[in-house]
């Protein structure tokens, strides 16, 4: 069995090579994506509901729109799919599995995002990164 890994091993090095490769630049790129996007979001991002989301939306060329959501949605099944199988390779798998759901629409998406950033730790740190950054702290209600 131990014979039969190596030899594998070492036919596929080329292929395990640039595995490690993307693995690296993901371990490196994926924190820097997610703190970026922290501090990008908008104070109020969870404030507006999908309706207010659809309207503003209207307001663009709806095949800009289109072009966008689609890029977007295939970025995040990429991250879903890299994220799977960091799960065995080396790289922060769950984040991009995470950061890949962000990215997707499907139903429930929102109210799914609103109860990760509600819980006491999650926002508490993503408002010391948006402070650090010197961006207002994110709200979680129009109060």
């Amino acid at each position: 069995m131990m014979e039969a890994a190596l030899v594998w091993i070492s036919l596929n090095e080329t292929l395990l090579t640039y595995l490690g490769i993307i693995s690296l630049i993901t371990l490196i790129i994926t924190p820097i994506l997610v703190l970026a996007a922290i501090i990008r979001m908008p104070a109020d991002y969870f404030i507006y509901e999908r309706r207010e989301i659809l309207e503003f939306r209207k307001q663009f060329n709806p095949a800009a729109v289109a072009v966008v959501l689609a890029v977007k949605n295939v970025a995040g099944v990429v991250f879903i799919i890299a994220g799977l199988a960091m799960l065995v390779l080396p790289g922060q798998g769950i984040i991009t599995i995470l950061i890949g759901l962000t990215l997707v629409n499907f139903p429930g998406k929102r109210s799914l995002e609103r109860r990760l950033v509600r819980h006491k730790r999650v926002f508490s740190s993503i408002n010391w990164v948006r402070e650090r950054a010197g961006r207002p702290p994110l709200r979680l209600s129009r109060d």
